[in-house]
């Protein structure tokens, strides 16, 4: 079904092979970012639409956990090319859905997705058991299903990263109860459609839409789920670790950054400079991995924060769906407040705005959409809240150091341990700080250079866990060492 044919959706969930009402009969709006209108409604969805997704997921799970690899492979690859088939339908349901500009979901978003299934759709089939003799024994140790893994997924990279979840735990040969935030829900709901087009064996994969206050607990506790795989809030994700760890079950928590670019004089210069404008500012921020602090050598100081204003003040903040605009709209009123709040907390702080910290207005259909200028602040301190929280939008902030004691001091003051990078000339100096470094992912002279093979994850209020490559298929399996006497 084309999003351009329909005005208003109601989006339904999908449990057991069929697309379903909420059981409520309640239904909430569902706003595009760019316009400030409801564009779509959702399920209202509450307990007993959870325990019937879950109940249809530990039904199908025997029978999808004996198909074999092959059989799994394919029908991964045939979501792959029923997705790349529709790129331009879901595209353009990230860009209503999120604020992004339409280049970037086209470019980046989607075939992100598309490639996620055809990874681990490749990847199921070189799955192997470890052997271990021994005079007169022979140990040999499978990896096998976990059963019923739930996936919950953020607003901010709607398929990208529900399609990073799902699709190991399906290759895995786990059945999967998913839900997509409620902000963002157009995207899932045609893979819903896509999934049954593809003839994914009913109750293997459930999607059901609503909020978390009314559809976590149940997600959380249930004892079918054996495994809950979570991108999101630091906050709410020690809200289900408090909810599943008791219960004993397999967690995956992914959670927030305060992300420092640490550049060095003997950088190169342009490259740093191009790329530090493209983590600081891709999606409006609102990615985990963006650079939200930028702690740069006194001799750069100065160039480097004048550059870099004057390249954010170029950015152009428009209407998602023009093909020049570099800025879209940020996901909700009530985030676009949030990130407003921190300009009069930097001020208050001693912080200086030397670009943006303020709304944008267009005209035309996005006259009452939620936009926000791209903003540099500096004279904040390593102990400011500003430069401690996660804002999670358009903003970076400027600290210069002047030792690589002090770059190192700086960089580990917060307690997230997401991701870094360092820019630098000199080969050892990086592996030093690669070393150092309290965070889970080090680019050295790039940013969002991703290999799928490697393990994804942070440290601290970062989260616990990896995904990505072998360590999700660790994840979504359990290990059964046999032991076999001659």
């Amino acid at each position: 079904m084309s999003l351009n044919n329909l005005e208003l959706p109601a989006i339904p969930n999908l449990i057991g092979g069929e697309l379903r009402k909420p059981l409520s009969g309640r239904w909430l709006d569902s706003f595009n970012p760019a316009t400030g209108q409801v564009h779509a409604r959702i399920p209202a969805s509450d307990q007993r639409d959870a325990e019937a997704a879950i109940q249809a997921a530990a039904q199908a799970a025997p029978n999808w956990a004996k198909v074999s690899p092959e059989e799994r492979s394919a029908l991964l690859n045939k979501i792959a090319d029923r997705l790349e088939a529709r790129l331009d339908d879901l595209a353009m349901a990230e860009s209503r859905d999120n604020g992004k500009p339409l280049s970037l979901a086209r470019s980046v978003d989607i075939p992100r997705a598309i490639q996620n299934f055809r990874f681990f759709a490749a990847g199921l089939l070189h799955v192997s058991s470890e052997s271990h003799a021994r005079p007169g024994f022979l140990n040999y140790t499978l990896r096998q299903p976990v059963g019923v893994g739930v996936c919950i997924s953020p607003w901010n990279l709607p398929l990208y990263l529900l399609s990073w979840k799902m699709a190991p735990a399906l290759a895995a040969g786990n059945t999967v109860v998913a839900k997509p935030s409620e902000v963002t829900p157009l995207s899932a709901w045609l893979l819903s459609e896509i999934t049954l087009e593809a003839g994914l064996p009913p109750g293997v994969l459930n999607l059901i839409h609503g909020t978390g206050p009314d559809l976590g607990p149940t997600l959380c506790t249930e004892r079918e789920v054996s495994a809950i795989s979570f991108t999101g809030s630091t906050r709410t994700g020690a809200e289900i670790a408090s909810l599943a760890a008791p219960r004993f079950k397999k967690l995956s928590l992914e959670m927030g950054g305060k992300n420092a670019a640490i550049v060095f004089a003997d950088c190169n210069y342009d490259q740093m400079l191009e790329t530090i404008l493209r983590s600081g500012f891709s999606n409006q921020g609102q990615i985990c991995l963006c650079t939200s602090r930028i702690l740069v050598e006194r001799p750069l100081y100065e160039r480097l924060r004048d550059d870099l204003v004057k390249r954010v003040k170029a950015l152009r903040v428009g209407d998602p769906l023009e093909a020049d605009t570099d800025q879209g709209a940020v996901v909700s009123k009530a985030h676009q407040e949030k990130i407003l709040s921190y300009f009069d907390l930097a001020l208050s702080e001693g912080g200086k705005i030397l670009c943006g910290g303020e709304t944008v207005t267009l005209s035309g259909r996005c006259a009452d959409g939620w936009f926000v200028a791209p903003t540099v602040l500096e004279n904040l301190g390593p102990d400011t809240r500003c430069n401690r929280e996660e804002i999670f939008g358009p903003v970076v902030s400027l600290q210069p150091f002047d030792t690589e004691e002090e770059a190192l001091r700086l960089a580990n003051a917060s307690d997230y341990g997401l991701a870094a990078s360092v820019w630098t000339s000199h080969l050892a100096k990086a592996q030093r700080f690669g070393r150092e470094l309290n965070a889970g992912i080090i680019w050295i002279n790039c940013w969002m250079a991703r290999d799928l093979r490697t393990p994804f994850g942070g440290l601290g209020d970062s989260g616990v866990g990896r995904e990505g490559g072998w360590e999700a298929f660790r994840f979504w399996t359990e290990t059964k060492n046999i032991c076999i006497s001659d």
